[in-house]
């Protein structure tokens, strides 16, 4: 009899397995040339089980990016005592990064060859971005519609699309430095202060 922790290690490798060959095939043949067949079989898997794991073709190819959106909507939610929704959104750029794989660069040759797929995670980065907008508003006691929200929202949306793609430690720091004094130009102060 198989125990619960290898029975839930074997699945995770499975739905692993299923993500790679899947967006391997995205990235070599795109999204609308390959079929759940294929996937299927470069998994070798059934079509039965990829619908399992994935109801759809389209949850299969964004579900790695709902699942780094879900972790920055986390960490803006649930940012530890005294954090401001920058130091979260800092934090969670560095344990992002930190944590990449092949899996994400395989992830990002998809997305490049996939304009559409781009787009639906962009949409999903520009909804948690909004919460996050909705947080640094009442963070600062401003309105949500406000103008200081939404130009950080914009600003970080830009940001953790570019660390995402072209991570790197430094460019957080400046990221982040970019986001800071942008924030205390909202709030009137000089951007070298």
């Amino acid at each position: 009899m198989m125990s619960e922790g290898l029975r839930e290690r074997s699945k995770a490798r499975r739905r692993e397995a299923i993500l790679r060959a899947a967006y391997e095939l995205f990235a070599d043949r795109g999204f609308e040339a390959t079929t759940i067949a294929d996937i299927a079989a470069a998994a070798e898997v059934s079509p039965r089980t990829v619908t399992l794991y994935f109801p759809s073709k389209l949850e299969l190819a964004t579900s790695h990016f709902d699942a780094l959106a879900d972790r920055l909507a986390t960490a803006l939610r649930e940012r530890k005592e005294g954090w401001t929704t920058l130091d979260a959104l800092e934090a969670w750029l560095r344990a992002d990064l930190a944590e990449a794989d092949d899996l994400d660069d395989l992830h990002e040759r998809m997305l490049d060859l996939n304009p559409q797929l781009r787009a639906v995670t962009n949409v999903r980065l520009t909804e948690v971005i909004q919460e996050g907008a909705r947080i640094l508003a009442e963070e600062r006691g401003d309105a949500p519609d406000d103008f200081g929200p939404r130009m950080a929202a914009a600003a970080a949306a830009a940001v953790v699309s570019e660390v995402c793609h072209h991570g790197q430690e430094a460019n957080i720091d400046r990221a982040i430095a970019f986001l800071r004094a942008g924030l205390a130009t909202l709030d009137g102060e000089p951007a070298g202060s």
